[in-house]
């Protein structure tokens, strides 16, 4: 692991308290880090979500589930189909 994956950890181990998120960040970079840690850590590779199922997991860390589902999809961490009907993980 090199020195910057080392630090991008510890920041976004800094933005969970007791577990939970503490805020979405603003910045891209940061929000960035947090989303590559959530997809890593709530989703399996190769398996097929309901959107149900995607809320709860982000659900385990913060209220706003919407919006980090929304960011998670931009990212392209996760994709779905044109009619939103599952998810999986992307990237």
């Amino acid at each position: 692991m090199s020195d910057n994956d080392s630090s991008g950890s510890h920041q976004v181990t800094a933005l969970f308290s007791h577990g939970r998120l503490t805020a979405i960040p603003r910045k891209a970079a940061r929000r960035e880090q947090l989303l590559v840690h959530l997809a890593e850590t709530l989703f399996e590779r190769d398996r097929i979500y309901t959107e149900r199922e995607v809320n709860e997991a982000l659900l385990t860390v913060h209220d706003d589930c919407s919006a980090l589902r929304r960011y998670l999809v931009v990212a392209g961490l996760m994709v779905r189909p044109k009619d939103g009907s599952s998810y999986r993980r992307g990237r």
